[in-house]
Order: structure tokens, then sequence, then C-alpha cells
């Protein structure tokens, strides 16, 4: 009946390691919950930057074209 404490110690090792267990598949299951929520919102992020660079897109095609004009030729000509 020696052997009696080390069973029992044995016993209550393994049940710590039985809810320690079930506590890191608690902590899992949030972390995975978690981790599926941020990549939505990262998702709804880039679909709303990709909506709005389209916009400026567009309004920067909607800007007047910047003229060329050939003064900058004679400017030169003049300042010798």
């Amino acid at each position: 009946m020696a052997d009696t404490p080390q069973i029992e110690q044995l016993v209550e090792r393994v049940e710590r390691l039985l809810l320690r267990y079930d506590e890191l598949q608690r902590t899992n299951d949030l972390l995975t919950q978690h981790v599926d929520a941020l990549t939505l919102e990262r998702d709804s992020l880039k679909s709303r930057l990709n909506a709005a660079r389209a916009r400026v897109d567009g309004l920067l095609d909607r800007l007047p074209k910047p003229e060329v004009n050939g003064s900058s030729g004679s400017a030169m000509e003049n300042s010798s």
C-alpha cells in the first residue's frame, strides 16, 4: 500500500493537466474567434481603402491638365 500516495499524486497531476488542457482549449477558441473578427475587419478596411483610392483617382482625372507652354525657352533667351 506504499504505492497509494504515488498513485494519488499521479491522479491529481493528471486531473490538473486535464483542467489546464480544457483551459487552453477555451483560450484557443477565443483567440481563433478574435483572429477571425480581425480578419473580417482588415478585409473591410482594405475594401474601403480601395474604394477611396478609386474616388481619388476619379477626382484626379477630372482635374484640368496643366498647360505646356513654350515660354520657358524664350525666357532663357531673354535672360542672356
